[in-house]
């Protein structure tokens, strides 16, 4: 049964955390052939004066809506 933990800094709408949950499960079926109702996912908002990067909150960042990182690139390096 795969588990999936999701960190967000910062929050996300009801409809986001819903197509994310869609779009990981549907990831998992198709590359790994698991059953969808056996997927979980769950998604941990996290507030931007709770979380760092870089060594500095991410609250802090000049360009707070910045991705730490690149739209479409879950293994990129996060973003100086």
């Amino acid at each position: 049964m795969p588990f999936v933990l999701i960190r967000l800094a910062g929050s996300a709408t009801r409809d986001q955390k819903a197509g994310i949950v869609a779009d990981v499960t549907s990831s998992l079926v198709t590359r790994l052939g698991k059953n969808p109702a056996a997927v979980q996912v769950v998604i941990e908002e996290v507030s931007t004066e709770n979380y760092g990067a870089g060594g500095q909150l991410i609250a802090d960042r000049d360009s707070p809506a910045q991705p730490l990182i690149a739209k479409g690139d879950a293994h990129a390096e996060p973003r100086p």
